[in-house]
C-alpha cells in the first residue's frame, strides 16, 4: 500500500510539472502576440505618419514650387532656393535647363541628363524638410518628376482647379489643363530611414 501511494506521488508530481509547462507555454504566446500586436501598431503608425509627409511633400512640389518655375522660368534653381531655402531647407538637384525640360516638355525631348528613373531618391529634382508639428523630429521629403505629357491647352489658358466650368450658354466649358505630370515622391525620417513612404502621383497642371 505503502509503494503504490509512493507511485501516486511520482504521477501526481509529473502532471503537475506538465501543467505548469503547459501554462508557461499559453503565457508565453499571450505575451509574444500582444508583442507583435504593440510592433505591428507602432510601425502602422510611423508609416502613417511618413505617408501624410509624402503627402505634404507633393502639395509643396506641385502647389508652390512648380507654379513658381513656370513663372521665373530662366533661373528656376536660384529663385527657388532663396525663396524657400530657410523655411523647408529647399536644394533644387535639377538643373534649370533640365527643370524646364521636364515642365514644358514631353519625356522623349529631355535632355539626357534629365533623370527619369522611378526612384525618387536617386538623382532626385527636389530635396528639403517637413518639420513635425509635435516636436519631433522631421522628414526629408525627395521628389522627382520621371514623366511629363502634354495637356489640353498651354500656359496661356486659365489654370483652374476643380470640374467644368458652366457658362451662360448650356456648354461646358473643360478644364485647362497644359500639362500632366508623373511625381515619384519619397518621405522619410531624417533620423530612421526605415521609417518611410513612397507615392507615385499623377497631377495635372
Amino acid at each position: 500500500m505503502k509503494r503504490f501511494l509512493q507511485q501516486e506521488e511520482g504521477v501526481a508530481l509529473v502532471t503537475s510539472l506538465v501543467m505548469t509547462l503547459i501554462s508557461l507555454a499559453i503565457v508565453m504566446s499571450v505575451m509574444y502576440m500582444i508583442t507583435q500586436n504593440i510592433q505591428r501598431t507602432g510601425a502602422l503608425k510611423r508609416y502613417k505618419t511618413a505617408l501624410e509627409a509624402s503627402y505634404g511633400g507633393t502639395d509643396i512640389v506641385m502647389k508652390e514650387l512648380v507654379p513658381q518655375v513656370l513663372k521665373n522660368i530662366a533661373s528656376p534653381k536660384t529663385f527657388l532656393e532663396t525663396t524657400y531655402g530657410t523655411s523647408i531647407n529647399l536644394s533644387v538637384l535639377a538643373t534649370d535647363s533640365c527643370l524646364n525640360d521636364k515642365l514644358t516638355k514631353e519625356t522623349s525631348q529631355w535632355g539626357s541628363a534629365c533623370s527619369s528613373t522611378v526612384s525618387a531618391k536617386s538623382g532626385a529634382d527636389f530635396t528639403f524638410r517637413l518639420p513635425s508639428a509635435t516636436g519631433g523630429q522631421p522628414y526629408a521629403i525627395y521628389s522627382k518628376i520621371v514623366d511629363t505629357v502634354f495637356g489640353n491647352t498651354d500656359v496661356s489658358g486659365l489654370e483652374l482647379e476643380g470640374a467644368g466650368v458652366a457658362e451662360s450658354l448650356s456648354v461646358i466649358t473643360p478644364q485647362h489643363i497644359p500639362y500632366v505630370y508623373r511625381l515619384e515622391v519619397q518621405a522619410e525620417k531624417v533620423t530612421n530611414a526605415t521609417e518611410q513612404a513612397n507615392m507615385s502621383v499623377l497631377y495635372a497642371y
